[in-house]
């Protein structure tokens, strides 16, 4: 991140590593927020996506992983990580949906301005 000091970074990066040692299908990406997010890996899926979907689908992991094109395993690691991680998963999935209505509210100020 941008003005991240070297420990900081090290420290970061040393997390991310442990994580994905434990979770080796989930990777990091600089996420809209400024946050780096875990995704699914080979996929452009956050978790928060896969564990959204899996609501959506009643827990059902074949229906989730059919809908989003992606294997059971892959589904069945963003749970995993999910698991673990909760409460960061979540705020992930909130701030997502305040930056999408943001945008909306956007788009809509300016389709009523071409009005």
């Amino acid at each position: 991140m941008v003005g991240e000091s070297r420990n900081a970074l090290a420290d970061r990066l040393l997390g991310e590593a442990l994580r994905v040692e434990r979770h080796p299908l989930i990777r990091f990406r600089q996420g809209a927020a400024g946050r780096r997010q875990p995704l699914v890996t080979g996929t452009r899926l956050s978790v928060h996506q896969v564990i959204a979907t899996l609501r959506e689908s009643d827990g059902d992991v074949d229906e989730a992983a059919a809908y989003l094109g992606i294997t059971q395993r892959q589904v069945r690691a963003a749970l995993d990580y999910y698991a673990d991680f909760r409460e960061e998963i979540d705020a992930d999935a909130e701030g997502a949906q305040r930056i999408e209505a943001a945008e909306r509210d956007r788009w809509e100020r300016q389709q009523r301005a071409l009005a």
